[in-house]
């Protein structure tokens, strides 16, 4: 075959007006659906390297010209919304401001003069404005539907008839002013919490008042609790429901006791980091053949101290979760529960929701159930301390640790062989001193006795999403949270691979879940 025979018949490269038309009449026709480059590719019949870059090209045309939405990145539909918007407005401290609308799709671009003041986060209506030739999609606030925040976290300066609350967020960039009768006590100097209560239109500054005194920039537990403000975290417990939890029994009575499952007398431990206050969960184990063990997964019955409506409910229902912070936890129950009550300590009575395996030596599941028990633990074992015992085989309790190990060895080879991903990270740690101040920086590696305490609780997670899940006939499901890991994506596995070629690495991108998840493992 001749050279001018080869390069005869090429793909006709389309030209950009035919495909903008095509793309916008597939897309008009298909208005609540979107696309990505690929699939139109396929619905208008481009085909070859050349042809889908101009395609590319024509979308980006058609987009900056808000023709198309892009609705997340690389997905198009027809822009076929009105020119008032309702979403979010994002504020930036050098005046690049912007609206999200609810679709999702192109971002509008908010003038500081077209602000009407509007404050980061919040939800506001928009008009859109006519469109400048190669300019963003402008828009201006015409009303503020709902404020995301009015507290804001800073330094108290004092004048001698004025002051200012100088934010440590850039986010905002006008200082609040503060009325001298609304200072609170606050002295010169002091890091604050101001909350804005009126920002007149043709004012630069904001008004506020002081609802909060930190304590001094620079202090340890100044400088947390401003954290904690900046984000609307809370970082004190409330005075009633300190005074609530005091008042809970801490004697289970014996009434308590008959109606739940007595495990007081099996092996028990709880294995913790070695800071941790709070144990709200252990293990409990006993041999009921030479090839047959019982093991318990307890955690903590917090349902028998909170009542649904109290006052310790309704706060918790607030903070949703503990915070975790360098050198503190925030929890979400006050601290005679969580620290105490509610927390498995040795050599206590506890009551507990527990699942409980029947397994094999190759640690097979041959029965399980769920109960509420009471439990009694032997030991509080940090992961130093298990660890130890596994890589020595000495120690305190080490027949009971390496007969769990063992086990837990069995269910996460079994879990990696049926398609599990491995989520292998290092944890970033700190050095503290007395005072809370981080000296220095480590790195924690998950090791056999981290895992020894996963794959139980993974166990327990399972069975109890499966009880829940499993409908008796005649009856209804009931509401739950269920916690799935899906498949990967393909197509961000794709780029995922694109990517690491660069390094030398290369994953399997179709085939099984098991085949995937074997080749993202190794």
């Amino acid at each position: 075959m001749s050279k001018k025979e080869t390069v005869s018949n090429p793909v006709n490269k389309p030209k950009k007006k035919d495909l903008a038309e095509g793309v916008i009449g597939f897309l008009t026709q298909n208005k609540d659906k979107q696309f990505n480059y690929k699939q139109l590719s396929a619905a208008l019949n481009v085909r070859g390297e050349e042809a889908r870059k101009v395609l590319v090209k024509v979308l980006d045309k058609l987009r900056d010209e808000d023709m198309l939405l892009e609705t997340s990145r690389g997905r198009y539909r027809i822009n076929d919304r009105g020119l008032v918007l309702e979403g979010r407005f994002e504020r930036r401290s050098n005046g690049k401001n912007f609206f999200v609308p609810d679709d999702d799709a192109n971002t509008v671009f908010i003038s500081e003069r077209n602000s009407k003041h509007a404050m980061n986060g919040d939800r506001v209506k928009v008009q859109l404005l006519a469109k400048r030739k190669r300019a963003d999609t402008e828009g201006t606030v015409i009303e503020i539907l709902q404020r995301a925040k009015t507290r804001f976290v800073g330094t108290l300066q004092l004048d001698k008839h004025f002051a200012f609350v100088v934010l440590d967020s850039k986010i905002l960039a006008n200082d609040i002013f503060i009325p001298q009768d609304a200072l609170n006590g606050g002295k010169n100097g002091d890091k604050v919490v101001a909350e804005i209560i009126e920002w007149p239109e043709k004012v630069n500054n904001p008004v506020g008042r002081v609802i909060d005194i930190l304590g001094k920039p620079g202090n340890n537990n100044t400088e947390m609790h401003a954290i904690l403000a900046q984000y609307d975290l809370p970082f004190r417990y409330p005075e009633n429901v300190e005074k609530f939890a005091a008042l809970i029994p801490d004697k289970i009575s014996e009434k308590e006791i008959a109606a739940r499952e007595d495990l007081r007398e099996v092996f028990t431990m709880t294995i913790d980091p070695k800071d941790a206050k709070d144990f709200d969960d252990a293990l409990s184990l006993r041999q009921l053949s030479p090839t047959t063990w019982e093991v318990g997964v307890h955690i903590a019955d917090v349902t028998h101290y909170v009542k649904p409506g109290d006052l310790i409910d309704t706060e918790a229902e607030k903070r949703a979760t503990s915070v975790y912070l360098v050198d503190r936890t925030i929890p979400m129950l006050p601290e005679r529960l969580s620290n105490e009550l509610c927390s498995l300590r040795p050599h206590e009575d506890k009551l507990c929701f527990s699942a409980i395996f029947t397994l094999n030596d190759k640690a097979e599941v041959k029965k399980s159930r769920i109960a509420r028990t009471v439990i009694h633990s032997n030991s509080r074992l940090t992961y130093e301390d298990a660890q130890a015992v596994i890589e020595t085989g000495k120690g305190d309790f080490s027949s009971e640790i390496l007969t769990l190990n063992n086990l837990a060895k069995q269910l996460r080879s079994r879990r990696f062989a049926h398609g599990a991903i491995n989520f292998e990270r290092y944890e970033v740690k700190f050095n503290l001193d007395e005072n809370g101040k981080p000296l220095g920086v480590y790195f924690k590696e998950s090791k056999e006795s981290n895992h020894l305490i996963e794959e139980f609780m993974l166990l327990a997670n399972r069975t109890v999403a499966e009880t829940i899940g499993k409908v008796p006939k005649g009856r209804h499901a009931k509401t739950f949270v269920y916690r799935i890991h899906d498949v990967p994506d393909p197509e961000k596995l794709d780029t995922l691979n694109t990517f690491i070629l660069r390094f030398g690495h290369k994953i399997k991108t179709e085939g099984s879940k098991v085949e995937v998840a074997k080749s993202i493992n190794s």
